[in-house]
């Protein structure tokens, strides 16, 4: 398969861990170089020391929260100074906790839409204007199937989700008459940390998520990202969902 992606920039937020750990790994195998960014900053550093004997991948790694838009503005300026960044993953996200709206805590809502939704417009802001003059760029902003359905506990995390599917959209519209790509990758239950930091830890109910069916893993959803991006400049697969064989929506979720 032609490579048409080898020797392009692409940045990762969340790149620390989960699917964005490993859409690095497998597009520094594609001859991509790495910008990556997240805010654990030790997690990074071994990151790139494994990547680093991958071909000639060059790679970069920021410590940043996308959701400090001072910072975000400060560091993603700094980066297309030095750097044309022809792909941009919007790959930070989190679910926290699985309250009713009624109990639901406050802080764990700011911290979701804070993240997911204006983190995702943070970055694409800085870096959107540099695209729109290259030849061919593309977005990819990491969705849900959550995004399309909604369930018990899942509401603002949900709402986050829907609100990223609606920005793809939009993003494909304001990007009308340039050649940058615009695609959201619906995942459905990925065994990634995911389930760790919604449930603060707790194993017991981690495990629960994912018992008594094969769930995706990272390296499912990495894959099809990577075949995603690299197609030529004239297709744009604007939309994606990705769930396990045994789960149909997330309502029907097939367990034996």
């Amino acid at each position: 398969m032609k490579n048409y992606i080898e020797n392009k920039t692409v940045l990762i937020t969340g790149a620390s861990s989960g699917i964005g750990e490993r859409l690095a790994n497998d597009l520094a195998t594609m001859g991509l170089n790495l910008i990556l960014i997240a805010r654990d900053i030790d997690r990074l550093t071994e990151l790139k020391a494994k990547l680093s004997h991958i071909g000639n991948t060059n790679v970069e790694i920021y410590k940043m929260d996308v959701c400090n838009r001072e910072e975000v503005e400060k560091i993603i300026s700094d980066i297309t100074r030095k750097h044309t960044v022809d792909i941009l993953i919007n790959n930070a996200g989190l679910a926290l906790g699985i309250e009713k709206i009624e109990e639901g805590n406050l802080d764990n809502w700011d911290s979701m839409i804070d993240t997911n939704v204006k983190g995702l417009l943070y970055v694409s802001r800085y870096i959107i204007p540099q695209m729109k003059n290259l030849d061919t760029a593309h977005i990819v902003n990491i969705g849900s199937v959550a995004g399309k359905t909604a369930y018990p506990g899942g509401n603002v995390y949900c709402a986050t989700k829907a609100a990223v599917h609606s920005i793809s959209e939009a993003m494909n519209a304001d990007l009308y008459g340039t050649n940058v790509k615009v695609t959201a990758i619906a995942p459905g239950a990925v065994h990634t940390n995911f389930s760790n930091i919604r449930f603060n830890g707790d194993d017991k109910k981690v495990n629960g998520v994912y018992a008594g069916y094969e769930p995706l893993l990272a390296e499912d959803i990495s894959s099809v990202i990577v075949n995603v991006l690299n197609t030529p400049k004239h297709v744009n697969i604007q939309y994606l969902d990705i769930m396990p064989t045994a789960q149909r929506n997330p309502y029907l979720l097939y367990r034996i």
